[in-house]
């Protein structure tokens, strides 16, 4: 039995949406969706990959496929599939594996923020990267929470948000940060996003500085009918960033 923590606060003859969050962070940085996504009658599933939240490690090693397969398998046992699924960041890595390894799991596919392949078009792009690596495996997880959160929250406005994201990433498994990290960089799922066939819509935040939109333009490109909408106001992290915005689009695609 997959030993995955949830967070499932809707109707349970709602519509399953299954919710894959960011690196660091856990199924709660979702709140800010599920209200409107019960109101209009879904059923949002927020899970805490393993290693991160109230989800344990577990004895196998940390991959984005390992970590698919525990879902898949999650997907299964609490009988939500077909499911809508949607994944911001590393986990619109996650949700691409399962498509793509577990197609008949998955109806619908939303991915946020996210990236087929990640190859940084400039040096400071390439030193970003860099630099929390070596943070993360010299200075530990406070450091590197501290650097990424001031990255994707730098406005003064957000400093609750930013403190909550910092709590949620030194409260991970450090093997399994550090692992996913590599996991990530490693991941490149260009050659087979053809064989996507379900509905799928890409979230793009023109200003994120992780994620360069046009990696995210290049992936709906590879995606067979599937199309991009870009929040012009959006960083990384669309989805807490501008919420109402992100629902309004997020829903109006469920809904179709």
């Amino acid at each position: 039995m997959a030993n995955i923590h949830y967070l499932d606060p809707g109707d349970k003859d709602g519509k399953p949406v299954l919710l894959l969050h960011g690196l660091g962070v856990d199924g709660s940085s979702w709140t800010l969706q599920f209200p409107s996504m019960i109101s209009s009658g879904f059923r949002p599933i927020a899970v805490d990959v393993p290693g991160f939240g109230n989800s344990k490690y577990g004895n196998k090693k940390w991959s984005i496929e390992r970590v698919s397969m525990d879902l898949a398998e999650f997907m299964q046992e609490i009988r939500i599939f077909p499911a809508y699924v949607v994944g911001l960041s590393m986990g619109g890595t996650i949700a691409q594996a399962i498509t793509l390894n577990y197609p008949d799991l998955v109806s619908k596919l939303v991915l946020a923020n996210t990236f087929s392949v990640l190859r940084p078009k400039t040096l400071k792009g390439w030193m970003y990267f860099l630099q929390r690596f070596v943070l993360v495996q010299t200075l530990g997880l406070p450091v590197q929470a501290e650097f990424v959160a001031k990255r994707i929250f730098p406005n003064q406005d957000q400093e609750i948000i930013r403190q909550e994201m910092i709590s949620q990433i030194c409260n991970a498994d450090p093997r399994a940060y550090r692992a996913a990290m590599r996991s990530l960089g490693m991941f490149n799922s260009k050659k087979r996003l053809h064989e996507i066939k379900v509905p799928t819509l890409v979230i793009t935040g023109a200003k994120d500085t992780t994620v360069h939109p046009t990696h995210q333009t290049q992936m709906t490109e590879w995606i067979p009918g599937a199309r991009q909408v870009i929040m012009k106001e959006a960083g990384h992290a669309a989805s807490v960033e501008f919420p109402d915005q992100f629902n309004e689009l997020l829903i109006n695609f469920l809904c179709e």
